[in-house]
């Protein structure tokens, strides 16, 4: 989502090795200097997360705008953004297009009308904060796919680990 940049993700790799994490790929994105961070990372950095047991979701793929949307909502939860930078973010990257994430578009909006409406600011940025919880509380299933994806791929309803459908049962 080009929310961090190269040098970060060579930083983070140090972290992991300092945090006791390691793998030959790891040390090799660990290794990279600023200036070849940006030609050498995007290479690096699946090799890396593979040899970590990680999955690398692509960017343009659901999985990977969840994850990205899942980030952002931690690192807003983290203060490290603002409750309206979020879904400002959200929208502006996935419009209303983004199922999971489809609330902060529509908070984004609230944020646009606030002046004309009966909420206010603290309202709004309150129901973004309880969304972003929300969106970091859901878990991707055991077996590696969000619950955007085992929907797609069983035709909609939500199931659990076992693949039992939720709020299925005797009738």
């Amino acid at each position: 989502m080009g929310e961090i940049s190269a040098t970060d993700v060579v930083t983070s790799a140090c972290d992991a090795l300092i945090a006791g994490l390691d793998s030959p790929a790891l040390r090799m994105l660990a290794a990279c200097t600023r200036a070849e961070a940006d030609y050498d990372v995007h290479g690096l950095l699946p090799p890396a997360l593979d040899e970590l047991g990680l999955l690398l979701r692509p960017a343009g793929s659901l999985a990977g705008q969840e994850a990205a949307a899942r980030a952002l909502a931690a690192r807003t939860l983290a203060g490290e953004l603002t409750p309206r930078e979020l879904p400002f973010r959200i929208h502006q990257r996935f419009g209303h297009e983004l199922p999971l994430a489809g609330q902060l578009a529509n908070l984004d909006d609230e944020y646009d009308i606030l002046e004309y409406g009966d909420r206010t600011l603290a309202q709004v940025d309150a129901d973004v904060l309880a969304e972003a919880l929300r969106i970091t509380q859901q878990t991707s299933r055991s077996d590696g796919a969000t619950d955007s994806e085992h929907q797609d791929r069983t035709g909609g309803g939500r199931f659990d680990v076992r693949g039992v459908e939720v709020g299925s049962g005797p009738g």
